[in-house]
């Protein structure tokens, strides 16, 4: 019975190798089926491998199931055979994920723990339990357990200690930080998580880096993450150019590596003709052999071909050969996002960079990109015109969440960029396309409402409509629960009531200020306390406080210009800073402000915040009685406020204007199906995509001491209970 059992697998493996995977499964399948009596080892042995070859190359996770829980039940009875039986845990506790059935996973990872502690010191069984409470502290983190989380991967570093694996170290360290990251609930701890991630990858010889692109990656992002929330762009800058760097190296070596694939494949065709000479034979196996040991040494595969095990945490399509960003060896083997998500989320970070610095023509290009790598792979997990979130595969939710998010914040930025440059149609279309994909997947994005809300405040803001601007940004409060994101909601609504002008607004505007600006000093980087300060300062401005106004604006602009690097909002900044010091009749202050202020804006391509300094140089020029100066200035203005004004017919004679500013909350029906709940939860060991990001409101207002607040950084993620 042995013979046959050997037989099938061989067959099995064939069809296999000829992508025939239907075939495989029956060949397989027939062992499992057989009236024969198999030995048990080799029942479990077949019934692992159709497991692994379901969860790889189909959606069919609870077939997968079902054979890894008949296999735990044949195992029972074996009393060795540990290496079998972690496997088995492993593979099932990967199930139980995919159809987001934690509780049952904790279960089994848990006994996972307590086979390889039994077993002792073995190296093997240390990697195995790296490999579960790996699992273990994603599963805990999707619950929103971080300590739990964070000490499961604790023993996971300590285990890998154990073995004198820096590799395997750095792998616990950098996943001990994201978690760490996402829960943020002590500076020193995020400090002490940063500060091993660098001393572990400094201990990592150089060629040996190299060699773990997976990490570099994962690394450079999370210390990007960090940086970015504390607002410290310059030391977040030169991570992001190695990042960048790094894409670029990576691509090339992936295009290599499918080049050599087809070489490969090409050959092991000519080797397989029966008519082939034994002397072009020989010639082409040391070509054969050559191209493997080539592929072995790019890819660190042992055998072209052979598969390890993958986790299957990101969806089920087919990853061609070195197609991985691999953060850690098996039985782990695993990585942080599919290459070609973080190959977006890089994409992402160099504009979420460029585009304070309106670096526009960078950053239209970056989107591009990243919006092609989303819809390749959205097309992929069949996610194509009409597709609804309740026609997902369960084992594609999770993916499709973050490559949808990923898109959001793409649309995003686009929006910030044209509200910036006056492009208010193409914005409009940016909006709508939110929305749409918004409609279809609701539940899995349904952090991002209090984002649309909030962009629906910024574009009825920059085209005048205060009242509905402040309607929007008061809705994205009640939708968010980070405290954050609320303080630059109310910020925003506060502007929009100072534009409105009139007592009852200003009093509103007050009262949201006020709350914000008495907890400023308590939130992680100086963010909210710009905003706040700008927006404090113009309303004492309006309320003719104006020493007390420049002391606030002063106070902002020093910390905007150190730690932000935004010159749209340097420039509103000094725009205000130049009306005050007009207002207080120091001219001289006043021309040097409003110079460098209108330099920015033009580089922006700013047209608005142009208008607004054009209006405060002519009164500038008046006081002064420079004719000649004002005569010039008030004409540009003039040509400038035309440009403005034809802009703004045409986003108003939009069929979608209305829509947009329309004080109604978008209303969709939610979902309470339990794997797209699990779609919604922090993907704490996946992408944390709690980047802080830049995004601005733009509106000309009729007096010249009056401002708009462009472009304050926000924290992105808010998130509403079902």
């Amino acid at each position: 019975m042995e013979a046959v059992a050997e037989g099938l697998w061989g067959l099995a493996e064939y069809h296999e190798k000829r992508g025939e995977i239907g075939k495989a499964v029956k060949c397989l399948e027939a062992i499992c089926q057989s009236d024969a009596s198999f030995f048990p080892i080799v029942e479990v042995k077949t019934r692992l491998r159709i497991a692994t070859l379901l969860l790889h190359h189909s959606h069919n996770v609870n077939h997968a199931k079902s054979h890894l829980e008949r296999s735990q039940l044949l195992l029972k009875s074996i009393p060795s055979c540990f290496e079998l039986k972690c496997r088995a845990y492993s593979l099932l506790s990967q199930c139980y994920h995919l159809v987001g059935a934690i509780p049952p996973q904790k279960q089994v990872l848990h006994k996972g723990l307590e086979l390889a502690a039994s077993v002792g010191y073995e190296i093997s069984m240390k990697l195995w339990s790296c490999n579960f409470n790996s699992q273990l502290a994603n599963a805990l983190s999707i619950e929103g357990d971080y300590q739990g989380s964070i000490s499961a991967l604790e023993c996971g570093y300590v285990c890998a200690t154990e073995v004198c694996f820096p590799e395997l170290q750095m792998f616990f360290a950098t996943s001990i930080l994201h978690v760490r990251l996402m829960q943020w609930d002590d500076d020193n701890l995020v400090e002490q998580a940063v500060n091993r991630c660098n001393q572990i990858w400094e201990s990592i010889a150089p060629d040996k880096r190299r060699q773990c692109p997976g990490l570099l990656f994962y690394n450079e992002l999370l210390h990007i993450f960090y940086r970015l929330r504390l607002c410290d762009y310059k030391n977040a800058a030169p991570h992001v150019d190695n990042l960048d760097a790094a894409m670029k190296i990576d691509m090339q070596q992936t295009q290599r590596i499918q080049e050599l694939v087809k070489e490969l494949n090409t050959l092991d065709q000519s080797l397989s003709r029966s008519d082939l000479h034994y002397r072009d034979r020989t010639a082409l196996s040391k070509k054969q052999t050559m191209i493997q040991e080539q592929l072995q040494n790019m890819t660190g595969l042992s055998s072209i071909g052979q598969e390890s095990l993958q986790p299957v945490y990101f969806g089920n399509v087919r990853r061609i050969i070195g197609d991985k960003l691999q953060l850690a060896p098996p039985p782990i083997d695993g990585e942080w996002l599919p290459k070609s998500a973080v190959y977006a989320l890089v994409d992402l970070i160099v504009v979420v960079f460029g585009r304070p610095k309106g670096l526009f023509k960078e950053c239209a290009k970056r989107i591009q990109s990243g919006m092609n790598i989303i819809q390749d792979e959205l097309l992929k997990l069949g996610i194509t015109d009409g597709v609804r979130e309740v026609d997902l595969q369960h084992s594609s939710i999770w993916m499709a969440g973050v490559y949808l998010m990923l898109l959001i914040q793409f649309l995003e930025n686009k929006v910030a960029i044209e509200l910036t440059r006056a492009e208010f149609v193409e914005a409009q279309e940016a909006l709508v396309q939110m929305k749409n994909w918004f409609m279809r997947f609701p539940t899995i994005l349904q952090a991002c409402e209090c984002i649309f809300e909030m962009l629906r405040g910024q574009y009825a803001h920059s085209v005048g409509c205060y009242h509905e601007a402040a309607f929007h940004f008061i809705e994205a409060v009640k939708l968010t629960d980070s405290k954050s994101m609320q303080a630059m909601c109310q910020v925003y609504a506060a502007v929009s009531y100072i534009c409105i002008g009139d007592a009852e607004s200003s009093s509103q505007a007050l009262d949201l200020i006020g709350p914000v600006y008495g907890v400023m000093d308590s939130f992680v980087g100086v963010r909210e306390k710009t905003g706040v300060l700008f927006a404090y300062g113009l309303l004492l401005m309006k309320q003719q406080d104006l020493q007390e106004a420049r002391n606030r604006l002063a106070r902002g602009l020093q910390l905007t210009h150190t730690y932000l690097g935004n010159l749209q909002f340097v420039s509103q900044y000094l725009t205000i800073l130049g009306s005050l010091a007009l207002a207080l009749h120091d001219t001289v202050q006043a021309r040097e402000i409003l110079r460098s202020s209108l330099t920015l804006a033009k580089k922006l391509y700013d047209i608005p915040t142009q208008i607004w300094v054009l209006s405060v140089l002519t009164a500038l020029y008046k006081e002064l009685g420079e004719r000649g100066n004002e005569m010039e200035n008030a004409e540009y203005q003039n040509k400038k406020l035309e440009d403005l004004q034809r802009r703004l017919a045409n986003a108003h004679a939009s069929i979608y204007h209305i829509e947009i500013i329309d004080k109604v909350r978008l209303e969709v029906h939610q979902l309470n199906d339990l794997d797209i709940k699990r779609a919604m939860a922090d993907p704490t060991m996946g992408v944390n995509l709690d980047i802080p990001e830049s995004i601005g409101l733009s509106a000309p207002l009729s007096a010249p001491s009056s401002s708009r607040l462009v472009d304050i950084d926000t924290r992105r993620r808010g998130k509403r209970r079902i």
